[in-house]
């Protein structure tokens, strides 16, 4: 997507600077958390956010996401509830954002609409891990373009490098790295995938490789950040905020990842 026009999300890779981003799932732990939670995760310093779209199906992410999406369900959220809320983070609030959900509750709400909304609020990228490669390319890639959205798209160690060089060249704002071939929140270590990292790191991609899954100690950004542009927390922080949302205790969290 080489017409693109900047927006946050491509700004933000301009420097050398390693990122962090965090995973928040829509509507949890309470269905209002959303933008407070945004407003936290900016003042901390949070390079740029996944926002995630609560689906009751979700195949690629293990308990502790599984169970965020079903408590976000369980209280009422929905995605006309989502862009309701996201109607004023643009106000105060920089930090880019990426949608990512599954493309069941995008179909329903329609392709097209669903872009236009995301355009209209100031969301930065889409990642939908179950849309096609060739259906983006067919069907929607001009709803990405209209609305200025970065298309996201994942890649793992069982990726090809005849696919991975396709998916490098339709996305845009990042890769989407799987450090692994396990579910979000495995025990899997973070060394076991060095080899994977400095493959990717050898092959002058176009576009900046964020890592996700399995990130959740300062030692995992540590390493990740030696082959990568960016490492994404996901079901470690959901763990953070299961039970409360502190804001003093979400800022050293963040803090205690960085090196």
């Amino acid at each position: 997507m080489s017409n693109l026009t900047e927006n946050r999300l491509s700004n933000i890779f301009k420097n050398n600077k390693k990122k962090i981003s965090i995973y928040l799932t829509a509507g949890y732990p309470n269905l209002t958390d959303t933008v407070k939670l945004l407003k936290i995760l900016e003042s901390a310093g949070v390079d740029f956010v996944e926002i995630g779209i609560p689906f009751s199906d979700s195949v690629m992410d293990g308990p502790v996401i599984l169970n965020s999406h079903k408590k976000a369900l369980e209280n009422g959220m929905t995605l006309d509830f989502l862009f309701s809320q996201l109607e004023v983070i643009r106000k105060n609030i920089s930090v880019p954002v990426v949608l990512m959900g599954s493309m069941n509750p995008v179909y329903q709400y329609g392709f097209e609409n669903f872009c236009k909304k995301c355009g209209d609020l100031g969301v930065d990228g889409l990642l939908l891990p179950d849309l096609p490669l060739l259906d983006f390319k067919k069907y929607y890639q001009d709803f990405y373009q209209q609305n200025n959205l970065a298309p996201i798209f994942m890649i793992s160690p069982q990726t090809s490098p005849t696919r991975l060089a396709a998916i490098d060249e339709a996305g845009a704002g990042f890769l989407y790295a799987v450090s692994s071939s396990s579910t979000t929140g495995s025990s899997t270590k973070m060394e076991d995938n060095i080899g994977y990292f400095e493959k990717l790191g050898n092959l002058k991609l176009k576009n900046p490789v964020a890592v996700g899954f399995n990130i959740n100690t300062k030692n995992d950004v540590r390493i990740v950040h030696q082959y990568a542009d960016a490492a994404i927390i996901g079901s470690a922080f959901i763990k953070e905020i299961e039970y409360e949302i502190d804001e003093s205790r979400i800022i050293k969290f963040i803090n205690g990842l960085e090196n």
